[in-house]
């Protein structure tokens, strides 16, 4: 937390931790001698408590995720794992700590009451009280619980949250939540975590009705298509119809403009996505998004379903929908999903007493989290996420760079706790690369983008690190500089594991995600001495940066000689690879080489055969560079080992230190 008002707002925070009751461990110690943690720990975690909740209700993983923010706020003793891949698991033994393993998780509730005050209920008819009574949580030392809960296990109860929300009024809910709880809140953290989660109900029986088989990424198959959903209406729960990617590899899947349902030739519903009238009719959507022409899509693994009732007697349904792209739709007779409440991450919202809410960053809601973001200090992170997918990205985050304010996607991250404590040896050194001559071919850099998300370092990017191709292809892999407090033994796991092809550099765009474009002038430094603070801590001298979207909403605005100028006065950056998409960005400012990326589709075939059409006009007299983005999601390194098959002369690929030293060689002799 360095900025122009350095000395107070370091002491400021090392205050608002003091009061929380924190202790800084591990390699954020020593820091602790010159800047106040920005994401503090809770003392070196010796023996802990084990259990597997993966298969528990939601309600039950609150309880006991609650339960680990008020035990571990003392001392880490409580672990989980949370999943049925056991990411969780995999990392248990980087902590150090003696285990011992529970079978019964929920016998750990008696085992540790005596550490909490009791219970706060949520109102389970208003999903965002579920927030309300997170915070409540932390501010009282209590669990969030349920009534029957607070029962079966024997907790008083401290705050009863039933019927004290209008259901159909969020802005209230966390009006109330701001100006009556805030205040007693930390002001150095807040957090944006969904009150609920949708999980998956087995046995659901689903019948193919429509499928894309070519690969359509540009609308060209748009029309009105006609479903008959007749056989349907046996189901005494109404008619289930949902929408998926059928080719989920690269990021094209279906995307629905309208809807109108008929029964009988007699119109039943009609709608437009992201409008009040799809309301009604919309069964789950949390795994959507909605798009600039008033659509709704689900690329990749993501979905989203409707929910029609045909009235009593109907002997036929029709669903008339405005379709495109990769689609794959389906219908179901029974409830596909049931809802419940999202437990991750709590124990760290808990431990540190900070404020949770969920607030999409648009209309009346974004005016509130305007408000919100607009009462800390420069450089106070927002831990967890934004609604509405990846345009609730690009909206949340750039309203909290607005008031300088760096997010630090977080809302699956599992122990954090735990894992904040952890004492392992964290690296300020690159292993050197090695030497290069500048030449006449084309330089290519891959990229693995998601580093900024911590939840993708702990989970997704473990499973990617373990594929035995890893280390055939020079590849560069973004990770959050700041995992350095929040995850030390990940970041070390990282760095110790590493080939001499792997380079870790710094996920957008530094010190936490943020588009520095839209940080207020007189704060862009504090951001920029942040991330150079985490940098040095790190080793990482390169960065892969956002910045805000442009004015048309369809493109990035590139950096300017301020922002780079900015980076270069108080980072050890030597590059950056700057989100781009076409590529065909590429300038030197303030002594730093800026590139923009380039974001092929499609496999390793694909990628190749398109890099191949941008080349075509090289007359290869000078070099070229093209720094290639690499999606986390759909590709692997067994991926990225297949395409360095298939690249053959003039292409070389090479680690981004290296080719960040050709590149500013090569821009260097221009001038």
């Amino acid at each position: 937390m360095v900025s122009r008002r350095s000395f107070l707002w370091a002491n400021g925070l090392a205050l608002a931790a003091g009061g929380l009751g924190l202790t800084v461990s591990g390699p954020a110690a020593a820091a602790t001698r010159t800047a106040a943690p920005l994401l503090p720990g809770f003392g070196r975690p010796t023996r802990l408590d084990f259990a597997d909740i993966a298969t528990l209700h939601g309600n039950d993983q609150l309880l006991l995720t609650t339960l680990q923010g008020v035990v571990n706020r003392r001392r880490p003793r409580l672990y989980f794992n949370y999943n049925a891949e056991n990411y969780d698991v995999a990392w248990l033994s980087s902590t150090g700590a003696a285990v011992t393993r529970h079978e019964r998780p929920l016998d750990l509730i008696a085992r540790y009451r005596g550490e909490v005050r009791g219970a706060i209920l949520h109102d389970p008819a208003v999903p965002d009280s579920v927030n309300v009574a997170t915070t409540l949580a932390g501010l009282e030392n209590a669990v969030a619980a349920t009534a029957d809960q607070a029962t079966e296990y024997g907790l008083e109860v401290i705050s009863d949250l039933r019927g004290r929300f209008d259901p159909g009024d969020v802005l209230a809910t966390y009006r109330w939540q701001l100006d009556t709880l805030f205040p007693r809140c930390t002001q150095a953290l807040l957090s944006g975590l969904p009150p609920t989660r949708t999980v998956r109900v087995d046995g659901v029986q689903w019948r193919e009705v429509a499928r894309e088989t070519e690969r359509v990424r540009d609308s060209s198959n748009r029309e009105v298509r006609t479903f008959d959903l007749s056989q349907e209406l046996t189901g005494q729960d109404g008619v289930y119809l949902r929408f998926q990617d059928s080719l989920g590899d690269d990021g094209w899947g279906a995307s629905v403009g309208a809807v109108k349902v008929l029964a009988d030739g007699a119109q039943i519903a009609a709608f437009t996505p992201g409008t009040d009238g799809e309301a009604a009719y919309l069964f789950d959507g949390l795994n959507s998004a909605i798009g600039g022409d008033a659509n709704r899509f689900a690329d990749g693994g993501n979905y989203f379903i409707y929910r029609f009732v045909a009235p009593a007697g109907t002997r036929q349904l029709r669903v008339e929908v405005d379709l495109w792209n990769q689609f794959l739709v389906t219908a179901a007779t029974t409830a596909p999903t049931r809802v419940e409440p999202f437990p991750y991450f709590r124990d760290y919202t808990v431990a540190t007493r900070a404020m949770v809410f969920w607030l999409p960053p648009s209309g009346r809601t974004g005016e509130l989290l305007d408000e919100i973001l607009g009462r800390v200090r420069p450089t106070t992170p927002y831990a967890g996420w934004f609604s509405n997918d990846v345009a609730g990205e690009w909206g949340g985050v750039d309203r909290a760079s607005q008031h300088a304010v760096e997010v630090v996607p977080a809302d699956y991250y599992m122990n954090a706790t735990v894992h904040a404590g952890v004492q392992a040896k964290i690296s300020d050194r690159v292993r050197p690369r090695p030497r290069a001559t500048l030449r006449n071919r084309v330089y290519l850099t891959l990229t693995v983008g998601e580093g900024d998300n911590i939840q993708y370092c702990q989970r997704h990017m473990r499973r990617l690190w373990d594929d035995p191709a890893r280390g055939d292809v020079p590849t560069n892999w973004t990770v959050s500089p700041l995992l350095a407090e929040i995850g030390p033994a990940l970041l070390a796991h990282y760095q110790r594991t590493a080939t001499a092809n792997d380079l870790l550099i710094a996920g957008p765009s530094g010190a936490g995600y943020t588009y520095p474009g839209s940080w207020p002038a007189s704060a862009l430094d504090a951001y920029t001495k942040l991330t150079g603070r985490f940098l040095r801590r790190t080793g990482m001298d390169l960065v892969y940066a956002y910045n805000q979207r442009n004015a048309a909403g369809d493109g990035w605005v590139p950096f300017d000689e301020r922002i780079v100028a900015s980076y270069r006065k108080n980072t050890p950056l030597r590059g950056i690879v700057q989100s781009w998409e076409t590529g065909d960005l590429r300038f030197r400012a303030a002594g730093i080489p800026v590139i923009g990326n380039f974001s092929p589709q499609g496999k390793a075939q694909e990628y190749r055969d398109t890099l191949v059409k941008r080349i075509e006009g090289w007359d290869g007299r000078a070099p070229l560079f093209i720094a290639g983005a690499v999606n986390a999601w759909n590709w692997t390194p067994t991926d990225i080992a297949e395409l360095g098959t298939l690249l053959a002369e003039p292409f070389e690929i090479v680690r981004g230190d290296t080719f960040f030293a050709l590149l500013g060689e090569h821009l260097h002799a221009q001038r």
